[in-house]
């Protein structure tokens, strides 16, 4: 795992957004197209602008597929990440195979569904940021680090739930749903190459736990760690509590 430290969110989102960038070019150059991950949440918003902003990528051969999203969650409401990747990634890269999550029909086949299509073949670089819990996804801990199957449903801690309110997603705590659809931990260690973006002062604790402490469920994004290809991008405010890192 690598990690690499800039001045401020919108440096660290540039240099993330090369990265991701070249890994989409190569895809496409070496197989004829690019499948990929996306993330979403306030942490993403640098990054995936710079990315929307990146010249010579052939978006009509890049699939998405993304890691998760509220069980009925209407696509109309603010804190729908099918909403946010349709206006923050889709529409502006005119992406036309996307594998969106859908909140609002039966989960279970959901999750069946879009599981098949994202098995089919190799995700090539996937794209993920680290909860204020150390989630991975909305995989919170202790999280489930066994499973084979590529999307669960999964029950949302209270700091999860603490954390979308706070980024003001919802009116109140209470309007957080308490379940969620999300990729599994082995689904996002399968990707080829994993770009980790994680920007801000709130996330400091989570970034400790998970670079320098030991792989554990309980910090569920402490499994980067043991994926070969890993790049974790932080700011000096997310950097803040580590011992020792590059930059």
């Amino acid at each position: 795992m690598n990690t690499k430290i800039f001045d401020n969110k919108i440096s660290l989102g540039q240099a993330a957004a090369e990265q991701a960038a070249n890994a989409i070019r190569q895809a496409i150059a070496t197989n004829g197209k690019a499948r990929i991950i996306t993330a979403t949440g306030a942490s993403q918003f640098e990054f995936l602008e710079a990315l929307t902003k990146a010249s010579d990528i052939d978006w009509a051969r890049v699939e998405m597929f993304h890691l998760d999203e509220y069980i009925n969650m209407p696509i109309t409401h603010p804190a729908s990440f099918r909403k946010y990747l349709l206006e923050r990634f889709i529409e502006p890269t005119g992406i036309q195979t996307h594998h969106l999550l859908d909140g609002e029909a039966n989960p279970a086949e959901v999750c069946a569904k879009v599981g098949a299509l994202i098995s089919a073949a190799p995700i090539d670089v996937a794209f993920v940021g680290i909860g204020e819990n150390g989630h991975l996804a909305f995989n919170d801990p202790p999280a489930d680090f066994e499973t084979e199957e590529p999307y669960l449903i999964v029950n949302l801690d209270e700091a999860c739930r603490r954390q979308q309110f706070g980024e003001g997603w919802f009116p109140t705590l209470e309007d957080v749903p308490q379940q969620a659809i999300s990729m599994s931990i082995k689904q996002i260690l399968k990707a080829r190459e994993i770009i980790c973006v994680v920007p801000d002062t709130r996330k400091a604790e989570a970034v400790k736990a998970c670079l320098e402490g030991s792989v554990s469920p309980l910090a569920p994004a402490s499994i980067l760690q043991t994926h070969s290809n890993t790049t974790v991008y932080l700011d000096q405010a997310s950097a803040a509590l580590l011992t020792s890192a590059s930059s």
